[in-house]
């Protein structure tokens, strides 16, 4: 490491302001930080010092995404296999389930972090870190057949208009994933729900039994098939059909614990998400008319994205709550949110997502009412002594 510093080292004025190469400088500062820990730090004034800064949180969650990317592809490979009623060995499912899910990491990273280096070029700015993250997510709350070019417009959509728009990173109201979901949702309908999407290379008619639908638990549900959907067992273990990242729960309750246990994640944000889910849950079995009211209401944590949502999306530390008291508000209202909307609204089978873009728009109206009632409290009691 120390030869490639060196070597950075000696080409870096080439790409710095005046340098033959300046107008690259952004995309070089993105690849030196990728490579090294920044050595930029303050030299003066109070500051508060730690040994943790943006790289560090992002990598933190990178490694928290592990359990749920490893997952899907082998889920990935699980599903079409069964598809086409194939006895396959592992490594023969997960190289499938690799092979493609590649194609959306790389499109996801190419086209997202290009623009990001372009607006940085324009800007004068450095690249910031965060895209990293969302880079990820975003081939990780899509369909597995969704198409290249449709991934590539959403990630367009996604970094200029739910992102730079607002300023960059740490300036957006909505989470950047979110939003390129939504638009691929809105856009392309035919690509994000129904029983072909879900399944890589799924064509009915082409050795596919007729007897494999491909339909995910909530699109079971909707249809009041509670009889036939799967056992909470699988859909906890995550052997169900479903977006690549989103089906495994045992997986994604493991990032959830490395999120937790290193800070980065906001533990009040998850328990309130799924307690205000429960609570609902709850309500909803109460006044049951349906058969989708009557499923138990710990089932819903194990069914679609709701796991996923509350843990990885959430708890974004830009478009989230910020004030303690506001965590718990803003969790409880998602988890609410998402099983009023996929219960009662066929129309929108997977609440999550709009539930959580729909709080990302309050939670600055949250933490407003939050601060301003800490004020008021404050000067009663100063106005008291």
């Amino acid at each position: 490491m120390k030869a490639l510093r060196k070597q950075i080292d000696k080409i870096k004025p080439h790409f710095e302001k005046g340098g033959k190469f300046a107008i690259f400088r952004s995309l070089f500062d993105a690849i030196e930080v990728l490579i090294f820990v920044p050595d930029r730090v303050t030299s003066r004034g109070s500051h508060i010092r730690d040994g943790i800064d943006m790289k560090r949180v992002m990598i933190t969650v990178w490694i928290a995404l592990i359990p749920a990317v490893l997952f899907g592809i082998y889920n990935i490979g699980l599903q079409y296999y069964q598809s086409i009623n194939v006895d396959a060995g592992f490594w023969q499912m997960v190289w499938f389930g690799f092979l493609k899910f590649l194609p959306l990491l790389l499109v996801s990273y190419i086209v997202g972090l290009g623009i990001e280096i372009i607006f940085a070029q324009i800007r004068g700015h450095e690249v910031n870190e965060g895209y990293f993250v969302t880079g990820l997510l975003i081939p990780l709350i899509v369909p597995v057949d969704v198409p290249l070019w449709q991934l590539a417009l959403a990630v367009v959509f996604a970094v200029i208009i739910g992102k730079e728009v607002f300023g960059g990173t740490g300036m957006n109201i909505l989470n950047p994933a979110l939003v390129a979901r939504a638009f691929l949702f809105f856009s392309y309908p035919k690509w994000m729900s129904g029983d072909l999407v879900w399944i890589a290379n799924l064509v009915k008619g082409e050795g596919v039994p007729d007897t494999f639908s491909g339909a995910t638990p909530l699109a079971q549900a909707a249809l009041y098939e509670v009889d036939s959907m799967p056992s909470v067992m699988q859909m906890f273990i995550g052997t169900i059909p479903g977006s690549v990242g989103e089906t495994s729960t045992i997986a994604i309750l493991l990032g959830a614990a490395i999120l937790i246990y290193t800070g980065v994640g906001s533990w009040k944000i998850i328990v309130s998400v799924f307690a205000g889910g429960l609570g609902m849950g709850l309500l909803l079995n109460a006044f049951a008319v349906n058969p989708y009211m009557e499923i138990p209401a710990y089932q819903h944590f194990v069914m679609g994205g709701f796991a996923f949502g509350a843990v990885f999306m959430a708890t974004d530390p830009v478009s989230g709550s910020q004030t303690e008291t506001g965590k718990w508000i803003y969790g409880l209202l998602i988890g609410i949110l998402a099983i009023l909307i996929r219960v009662l609204n066929p129309a929108f089978p997977e609440g999550m997502m709009l539930a959580i873009l729909f709080m990302n728009v309050f939670a600055p109206l949250i933490d407003y009412y939050i601060v301003q009632a800490n004020i008021r409290r404050r000067l009663k009691r100063a106005k008291s002594n």
